[in-house]
């Protein structure tokens, strides 16, 4: 997706017709975040929570996907509101100590999350090809900054996510070629519960799903998007849609995390199979796809990492550029320098990681930390009149949007309690 012509579209002054398919224009920011479902990040800590403790932690997909929801479309109301995304309007209406807090955090979950994409294209081209880890994370990086640098990634970017897709799509359709007991299922799905020695991988879940670079880059994707910020109806209407497309894409996302878990219990919990790497991953498509799985997982993988890589590097050009106030563009130096700062940290720190799978999961549990900065930020900018105008959160949406961080809060006391 080009972020170049953001500012060109802010300007632009024309209306769009509303027809009965016109919503189909606005699909797209929503499902570019649930390309981050099947990410080897999510991968991992979804394959080790149902090899770890089976059906158990499926209330934690549920939990995390309503608390997506909640936060994805708020802050989409963020951006078509106010043209600014969440870096953006953080920069211009906090104090600068607030603003340089939460970003520079934000900027390490960034990282946190560049590690698991490009961890994750490393381990499929062990996989495939026997290229040590390290180099294969090098060569990651080197293909996705040139890849974003030049905009080239456009070209393969929906190739890459209609494979990724089609094979998230497959652990759907695998559920009816396994035997799943559904009354647990059921019961795990809506039951929330803390198995002994389950908080890093509770904690894993959560970062997985609501993944702090996701807000900020959500907030700035979906003002491609916009038509006339100064025609009221408009901006209306794009909210309406908006709220489809976050829906729809967000249950996407459900429903693929859950399939995930759901066959790791029935091929590895069920089995008590110890899971300890990501390339064991390949025996839950194996009733499927049978000596195939090996392969097709490892090209699967490669690819997710490579397309999650790109949208987590992205979110660091935007994270960056708005600590100077400034859109996402691929052509200013503090959006480059972002993506630079978030890809090659990222690397420096694979190579001194000796276990990729728990790299992977501890990856998504350091995205957990910060996300409660992000969330209360964002509440303050949407809540605030100043900010939103007659968009403010209303007391109902801001009532959910406290419990939501709430919630996270509580979940990062029990797990900081359950390490130290």
């Amino acid at each position: 997706m080009d972020f170049n012509f953001l500012k060109d579209l802010r300007r632009r002054d024309h209306k769009p017709r509303f027809g009965a398919l016109d919503i189909l224009k606005y699909i797209g920011p929503g499902l570019l975040v649930t390309v981050g479902f099947i990410d080897p990040g999510n991968w991992a800590s979804n394959i080790a929570a149902g090899s770890g403790f089976g059906y158990e932690l499926l209330w934690m997909v549920t939990l995390s996907t309503i608390m997506l929801i909640i936060l994805q479309h708020n802050v989409a109301h963020l951006g078509i509101a106010t043209g600014l995304c969440l870096s953006e309007a953080a920069t211009k209406h906090t104090p600068v100590w607030v603003s340089r807090t939460v970003l520079i955090s934000a900027m390490g979950a960034s990282i946190s999350t560049s590690l698991a994409e490009i961890l994750g294209a490393s381990v499929a081209l062990n996989m495939l090809f026997s290229i040590p880890v390290p180099a294969g994370a090098l060569m990651a990086l080197i293909f996705v900054i040139i890849m974003l640098f030049t905009n080239s990634y456009k070209k393969i970017e929906k190739f890459i996510i209609a494979f990724v897709s089609v094979i998230g799509l497959s652990f759907l359709y695998e559920l009816t070629l396994v035997h799943i007991d559904w009354v647990s299922a059921g019961i795990g799905w809506v039951k929330p519960t803390i198995p002994q020695g389950s908080m890093i991988i509770v904690m894993s879940v959560l970062g997985a799903v609501v993944m702090p670079h996701n807000l900020f880059l959500h907030s700035e994707i979906i003002q491609s998007r916009q038509w006339n910020l100064k025609d009221e109806k408009v901006i209306k209407r794009q909210m309406d849609y908006e709220l489809f497309d976050t829906l729809f894409s967000m249950i996407i996302g459900w429903a693929i995390n859950s399939a995930i878990i759901l066959l790791a219990a029935t091929s590895f919990f069920i089995r008590n199979v110890q899971v300890n790497e990501l390339q064991q991953a390949k025996d839950i498509l194996q009733p499927l796809l049978g000596n195939n799985a090996g392969v097709i997982f490892a090209v699967a993988l490669l690819f997710a990492g490579v397309a999650s890589s790109i949208t987590s590097g992205m979110a660091g050009g935007s994270i960056f550029a708005g600590l100077f106030g400034e859109p996402y563009d691929i052509r200013d130096s503090h959006s480059r320098l972002g993506i630079l700062i978030s890809l090659i940290f990222a690397v420096f720190i694979i190579f001194l990681i000796r276990n990729p799978y728990q790299g992977l999961i501890i990856s998504q549990m350091v995205l957990s930390i910060q996300l409660p900065f992000t969330i209360f930020l964002q509440i303050y900018l949407t809540s605030s009149g100043s900010v939103m105008g007659r968009y403010v959160n209303k007391v109902r949406t801001k009532i959910m949007l406290i419990l939501v961080g709430g919630a996270v809060v509580f979940l990062n006391i029990k797990l900081l309690i359950t390490l130290f």
